[in-house]
């Protein structure tokens, strides 16, 4: 019997380099909206919204994108053989977004402190605390599984498709939060057709893709 054809496999790397680029977009389309279309950012500001721009800033770029790109470091990592180096890459990229998403959190709370506004009242703000805490409990089964102490060889082994799937469950849930988000700030600022309507859709839209780019990286092999 001759083999089966395997013309309509393709391997991870075409589709990293796509979540590499839209990971570029996304970064530019969210510092455009930002800097030019909602006054810049700022920490302290008597300018309230600048603050609050923080917010979209360090969870879209800083949390989910740096997410997505640790997810793909062990396909789109150049050093082939050598898991050390992949896992210091997922690690770091890991790191820093979760740091990202915590600062991002502390931002908003400190927005709607000072401007009078009432915490955790909508599925957005509900939904992303739930992924902030679940990112953290994940961070932290997979540092002292993977890194210090260290968990035996077998339970590692155990562990890794649970830790996989649950990577990507919060990923999923982040994007969907970030994609409420979005509709709601469409909304509230009463949007229609003009460029930064075009740009909150987009960024939106590219989003959805990379979440498709980084699932695909982790079912599909690497060559």
């Amino acid at each position: 019997m001759a083999p089966k054809s395997r013309s309509y496999q393709i391997s991870a790397t075409p589709v990293t380099v796509f979540g590499h680029l839209l990971f570029i977009a996304v970064t530019t389309l969210v510092l455009v909206w930002l800097l030019k279309f909602r006054e810049g950012l700022a920490f302290e500001s008597a300018n309230k919204f600048k603050i609050f721009n923080l917010h979209p800033l360090l969870m879209v770029i800083g949390f989910i994108l740096m997410a997505g790109e640790a997810i793909m470091a062990y396909k789109s990592t150049p050093s082939r053989r050598d898991i050390q180096v992949q896992k210091a890459v997922h690690l770091t990229l890991q790191t820093i977004a979760l740091g990202c998403g915590i600062f991002g959190i502390v931002v908003i709370f400190k927005f709607h402190n000072e401007t009078n506004m009432p915490d955790m009242v909508t599925l957005h703000s509900w939904l992303g605390m739930i992924t902030i805490c679940l990112f953290g409990l994940q961070y932290l089964l997979g540092f002292f599984s993977y890194v210090f102490p260290g968990a035996e060889s077998y339970s590692r082994a155990a562990y890794l498709p649970w830790h996989t799937f649950g990577g990507l469950l919060i990923f999923f849930l982040a994007i969907c939060t970030a994609e409420m988000g979005l509709l709601q700030k469409f909304l509230s600022l009463f949007l229609t057709r003009s460029q930064e309507a075009l740009i909150v859709n987009f960024i939106g839209l590219l989003l959805f893709l990379f979440a498709v780019a980084v699932a695909l990286t982790v079912v599909l092999p690497r060559y």
